[in-house]
């Protein structure tokens, strides 16, 4: 029986839906810290990222990363299609590859001046919670999908691999991002092999050092095996500042201020 790929997209949304709520429900409940911003301030900006950026994808990439799989192998494009590996082991390496690519092309948004210019964007939120985790500048989520499209083409990734990480990713990232308290043990033991929200929020600091650590979404070694691991803000986890200090103020929270903020100088560069 082949696998219903029309689904796909319902198969995504429902994912989504499900882990936004669940999170966001658990954030009310126990929340790791107390927020300076709240949501009415900062979710209708954030929310309407999502939106736009979920409404161009689906506009310029109509086939998007798990209709390129589908392709290459029909073609019999790339890496895996050179292999005869069980598709377990496929389905495995072609998930932590991916992932690989995408802790890759997040430190080189913050390497390159340019396109940092673009990734400041999800930087300058002035709280950290589920929604910052899909806070991306169109832009950057279209560069996104082109590189992702490209590398599941190289690797000649199977499809149902790249559903998978595409789930993945996107729960990961919005877990990493959560405003959610573990236990400190709990924490320790996970972030061997997952990211955890206190590891990522410290990407998140103000602090240059700390913002260029900690790049991981989802899976936690990478940042280990390349020296950008960093156990924890210096100023603890409540005395930590979030977002950059050029973006501190609730107007550039605004939808409008988000979309042109990589155009634009920073606030406090134009009054000097």
């Amino acid at each position: 029986m082949s696998f219903p790929w029309h689904l796909e997209p319902w198969i995504r949304f429902g994912a989504f839906a499900g882990v936004l709520l669940l999170l966001a429900g658990i954030e009310l409940l126990a929340p790791r810290r107390r927020p300076s911003a709240g949501r009415r301030q900062r979710w209708p900006g954030n929310l309407g990222l999502v939106a736009l950026d979920t409404l161009l994808v689906r506009f310029l990439f109509p086939v998007a990363a798990v209709g390129a799989a589908l392709v290459a192998q029909e073609r019999g494009w790339g890496l895996f299609s050179l292999t005869a590996l069980p598709f377990w082991l496929e389905i495995a390496l072609a998930v932590v590859l991916l992932d690989l690519i995408i802790y890759g092309q997040h430190v080189l948004f913050h390497a390159a001046p340019w396109l940092w210019r673009v990734h400041r964007v999800h930087h300058a939120d002035l709280e950290f919670d589920v929604t910052t985790g899909l806070r991306f500048h169109p832009v950057e989520i279209l560069l996104s999908m082109a590189i992702k499209v490209a590398a599941v083409m190289a690797l000649g990734a199977a499809a149902l691999a790249v559903l998978i990480f595409e789930v993945l990713l996107n729960a990961t990232a919005m877990w990493s991002h959560s405003n959610i308290r573990l236990p400190g043990r709990v924490d320790r033991l996970v972030r061997h092999l997952l990211v955890t929200p206190d590891m990522h929020r410290t990407h998140h600091s103000v602090v240059p050092r700390e913002t260029h650590s900690n790049f991981g979404f989802n899976l936690a070694f990478w940042d280990r095996l390349f020296g950008t691991y960093r156990e924890r803000p210096e100023a603890g986890h409540e005395g930590m500042t979030i977002g950059i200090p050029d973006y501190g103020s609730a107007g550039q929270l605004r939808l409008d201020r988000m979309l042109l903020m990589p155009f634009r100088q920073p606030p406090e560069e134009k009054e000097t």
